[in-house]
């Protein structure tokens, strides 16, 4: 039986806007009750467009976003509760990869600064422990401690996303977040970084939730996928469920895509519409307003979790019974 390192339970994120498209002050929904495990060990995927509560979600499993309510427990603590000194004990364990290596880096300050930077703060290791375990991250990337003492300015978007990888690996996490890890490579570089990755997984017993847009990545690399829309999860799966059997028309609106990576015998489905403003989310379902199958209780009602087996669940009153 796996084993939970993450449990969410019933998850409620909104925020207030500042002056933009969406006006000033008002609230956002970006996370409407999701409940969601991460067992140890394994790659979750979260897919869905842009605006759909994503980066959200992960801001609030990092506490660098506030939530409303609900619980984000990890190893059975629930780090909404934390205090201050529990809060540091914990961001030790969990770690993100951000999209951007060239923004993600401080150009002011060499390589070796920026590994140094976490072991300095958090472990009381001696310089010879520090600088021997900057050595074995830096190779374990597949970069040279020669590098060490240069800029980032001096490396290119793979390398520099390779040391990005370097300093999410300094304190030995059990976690790390992946948010876009490759969106903002060349296509030549984004399969080196995807393969990293994965041989991390493997070596370490990582557990990853993945944030991306390229279904390709996420078929390659994830054990489970999350499908996400307007703050919800609408379907979970493993890997072959979604990509070899979806079930909401969300999904495979999504698989449809791409159809380089689905099969022939998936409904195809054309979105109409764009998705709306999480500031004002539709009433029931919040899909009907795109959704070619929508019912009359689809715009009064929610519909319940439908369980298609032991992994596969689905948000949708066409397998609500």
């Amino acid at each position: 039986m796996q084993k939970e390192l993450i449990k969410i339970r019933d998850l409620y994120v909104e925020y207030k806007s500042s002056n933009g498209i969406l006006g000033k002050n008002k609230t956002i929904y970006a996370v409407n009750g999701i409940s969601l495990d991460i067992y140890k060990g394994e790659i979750l995927a979260i897919a869905g467009e842009s605006g759909c509560g994503k980066s959200t979600l992960a801001k609030a499993i990092l506490k660098l976003e506030t939530a409303k309510n609900g619980d984000i427990c990890f190893e059975n603590s629930n780090i909404l509760k934390l205090d201050k000194k529990q809060v540091k004990e914990y961001r030790k364990k969990v770690q993100m990869i951000f999209q951007n290596p060239y923004a993600s880096l401080n150009p002011k300050m060499k390589i070796i600064d920026t590994l140094k930077e976490p072991l300095k703060i958090n472990t009381n290791l001696s310089e010879i422990e520090i600088t021997k375990n900057i050595e074995e991250k830096i190779a374990l990337v597949g970069l040279d401690k020669n590098c060490l003492n240069l800029y980032p300015h001096e490396f290119s978007g793979g390398q520099r996303q390779r040391i990005a990888i370097a300093r999410a690996l300094m304190l030995e996490p059990e976690f790390i977040l992946a948010d876009e890890p490759v969106s903002a490579l060349d296509v030549s570089i984004q399969a080196q970084i995807i393969n990293l990755l994965k041989d991390l997984k493997e070596k370490y017993n990582l557990t990853f939730l993945l944030i991306t847009h390229d279904l390709s990545v996420i078929k390659f690399l994830a054990d489970r996928i999350a499908i996400m829309y307007l703050g919800e999860i609408v379907e979970i799966g493993t890997n072959t469920e979604i990509f070899s059997n979806p079930k909401h028309p969300y999904t495979k609106a999504l698989l449809s895509s791409a159809p380089q990576i689905t099969k022939n015998n998936i409904d195809k489905l054309t979105l109409n519409g764009d998705l709306p403003s999480p500031s004002n989310p539709p009433l029931g379902c919040k899909f009907h307003t795109r959704c070619p199958f929508a019912m009359q209780k689809c715009h009064e009602q929610k519909p319940q979790e439908a369980n298609l087996s032991d992994s596969h669940k689905v948000n949708c009153f066409l397998y609500n019974k």
